[in-house]
């Protein structure tokens, strides 16, 4: 399961999937997804949400 972390600046918020991270901001899914791109990341700078993937160093 794939895991990601969902930062406010510098303070982390939650640590879930992407549904968990998305119930949490009472979103939908693809608004997370968003939250990682490039585009978002420019328009709102360092302040903004931030959405990281978590790589998980064990193989399945």
């Amino acid at each position: 399961m794939t895991e990601y972390a969902l930062y406010k600046g510098d303070e982390l918020l939650l640590i879930g999937t992407l549904t968990e991270l998305a119930e949490f901001r009472n979103v939908t899914r693809d608004t997370i997804l968003f939250y990682m791109s490039s585009s978002y990341k420019k328009h709102v700078g360092d302040n903004g949400l931030c959405v990281i993937k978590i790589e998980d160093d064990e193989e399945d």
